[in-house]
């Protein structure tokens, strides 16, 4: 399922890549170098479906939906950052790529920041979108726990919306089209299952073991930005710019007028600022 409308006349492919016991599903667009995009907790590809027509201008895009997420295989174990990292590691070899760009929101940067630490080789540059990985608030882990759990146990339009609704900094950014794309993904045999293990990293001792070290983060070589918004709901911009000021060549923006996801909020101006990144030689 996609979002039709923002990818009309758009042209593109979904289909699942094997990936272990997973059956993954990729959608790719473009051509170029590759920008592979990376969604958040519980969250699917059509997270960036606003963008792709701006980056697959320019470049190869790939978007996947995590183990566990989307239309990906169901999970009935604990996914931890080591596991969606190992993950991308086997989808690239996969899919034919050697080395990449990625671009990460929330929990996709986390794992995003993780996997460059661990293979610097395999990454360009890094465009981590309100990361996660560094911070541990009770409140705010709770809430997405509790968002979350019931939206996949109930997928009705209420519990669908007020989980998307606390992503954004104006309510009304989320559409009827994102909230059906959700709940088909929600209404899945096995998903409500899926997501108490993809939100095992919201229980306080796995999250503690899978944050993001100040080492990891000296240990990225590809140059990094760190984008942050004025509405944020999972900590406030310090958060971003301290994590950018501990990367060696990391630098740091900040997007206004959006919460957790302005690549969907704030959509032309995350692709102005992305492309002129991604762009830069060297």
């Amino acid at each position: 399922m996609t979002l039709w409308t923002d990818l009309a006349g758009l042209d593109y492919s979904i289909r699942h890549v094997r990936i272990g016991r997973w059956s993954t599903r990729v959608l790719e667009c473009g051509r170029g170098e590759p920008v592979v995009l990376m969604h958040g907790t519980g969250g699917h590809l059509e997270a960036f479906t606003r963008n792709l027509r701006a980056l697959s201008a320019e470049y190869r895009v790939i978007a996947y939906d995590y183990p566990g997420h989307g239309w990906t295989t169901t999970t009935a174990t604990d996914l931890e950052i080591d596991d969606y990292g190992e993950h991308l590691r086997a989808l690239l070899d996969a899919l034919g790529i050697e080395r990449a760009h990625l671009s990460g929101e929330s929990l996709g940067g986390w794992v995003a920041v993780k996997f460059a630490a661990k293979y610097p080789d395999r990454v360009a540059r890094l465009v981590l979108n309100t990361p996660g990985g560094t911070m541990a608030t009770p409140e705010v882990m709770e809430r997405i726990r509790s968002l979350s759990q019931a939206a996949a146990d109930d997928p009705s339009d209420e519990r669908i919306r007020a989980r998307l609704e606390w992503l954004m900094a104006d309510p009304a950014s989320v559409t009827d089209e994102l909230v059906a794309i959700r709940r088909g993904v929600y209404s899945r045999p096995g998903f409500a299952e899926s997501m108490r293990h993809i939100l095992c990293l919201q229980e306080p001792e796995i999250r503690r073991r899978n944050l993001v070290t100040d080492e990891e983060l000296a240990a990225i070589k590809s140059p990094t930005l760190v984008i942050w918004t004025s509405d944020d709901p999972s900590g406030p911009a310090k958060a971003g710019l301290d994590m950018a000021e501990r990367i060696p060549a990391g630098e740091f923006r900040l997007i206004t007028g959006a919460g957790h996801w302005p690549q969907w909020e704030q959509q032309e101006q995350f692709d102005e600022i992305a492309l002129e990144f991604l762009g830069r030689e060297g």
